[in-house]
């Protein structure tokens, strides 16, 4: 008896509690649906593809900016060397630093790669802007011009590795280390979770977004002809893409590497592609990430028309 008065107890008080919520309910509008319903929606509309971008690199991730959560990993904890990628957090160092981007440096023997012999067009005795170097160094992504950067940051290039590392640590990219500021080191490592947070943070520099995105530069040369450079990203030239940060990276240890911001079917995404073999292999994948987002968007609007 004492159980069955119960239950009547907290039948009665529920429905109580109905009927006073009732009016407020019922004032609320339930056809509309809101701008982070929908982004939910398509959130889920990706997850529940029955198929995964079928990706070359050996480590991916897919990084969801508004849900704050991947929508696609591969081996994203392993940790790899990471070449040129590491001329986004030079870049990041020397901005921090605030020093005059209108002041000439000139080229050195010392900027030259004495680890791996790579050339480079950026022959010693050129003299450039600091702005120019930072643009070359992350469009062209040119070791001589990141390793000038470094050598006139306060302290030196010691210094300004050891500032790199630093802010490895404080961004929260713990399994990150720098060993040179061009990433020629095969010692230069990090993860597709730590590099997450490096393009994240990468982004709210105005000077690393116009660069990253910028197609061509041409160098204007007083006894010479002019040199053009280009961006070692060829999707920043295709019209279909959103990019707001690019940043590749090559070498045999590390194999073909790209990170991006970029915003798909109006969702900002952050992709990293390490370790990709064969010169197409990280743009094809970058095309096929965009290709499967694309296709659960489509999904997602069929969705709320049906």
């Amino acid at each position: 008896m004492k159980k069955y008065i119960f239950v009547l107890m907290s039948l009665s008080l529920s429905l109580s509690a109905y009927a006073e919520g009732a009016d407020v309910v019922a004032s609320i509008p339930q056809a509309v649906e809101t701008p982070k319903q929908q982004d939910k929606e398509l959130t889920e509309a990706v997850f529940q593809l029955t198929s995964t971008p079928r990706l070359q690199s050996a480590i991916a991730l897919i990084y969801d900016e508004q849900g704050k959560r991947p929508l696609y990993t591969k081996n994203a904890e392993n940790v790899a060397p990471i070449a040129s990628i590491t001329k986004l957090m030079t870049a990041m160092v020397v901005l921090d630093a605030k020093l005059p981007m209108d002041e000439k440096i000139t080229i050195c023997n010392d900027d030259a790669d004495h680890l791996k012999g790579t050339r480079s067009r950026v022959r010693a005795g050129l003299t450039l802007t600091r702005g120019e170097l930072l643009k070359l160094a992350l469009m062209a992504s040119e070791n001589r011009a990141a390793a000038a950067l470094a050598r006139t940051y306060p302290g030196g290039t010691v210094a300004a590795v050891a500032r790199m590392n630093a802010k490895a640590q404080e961004l929260g990219m713990h399994s990150t280390r720098f060993f040179d500021p061009t990433g020629l080191n095969f010692n230069n490592v990090s993860t597709a979770q730590d590099l997450v947070l490096m393009v994240g943070a990468a982004q709210y520099y105005e000077p690393i977004h116009r660069f990253t995105t910028s197609s061509s530069h041409t160098v204007q040369l007083a006894k010479h002809r002019p040199m053009q450079f280009h961006n070692t990203n060829p999707l920043v030239k295709n019209a279909s893409w959103n990019i707001g940060i690019s940043k590749t990276g090559y070498i045999s240890e590390a194999g073909r590497c790209l990170v991006m911001k970029a915003t798909i079917s109006n969702r900002p995404v952050i992709i990293v592609l390490l370790d990709s073999w064969g010169k197409r292999t990280r743009v094809g994948d970058a095309n096929r990430i965009k290709k499967w987002m694309e296709s659960a968007s489509d999904r997602s609007s069929r969705n709320r028309r049906g």
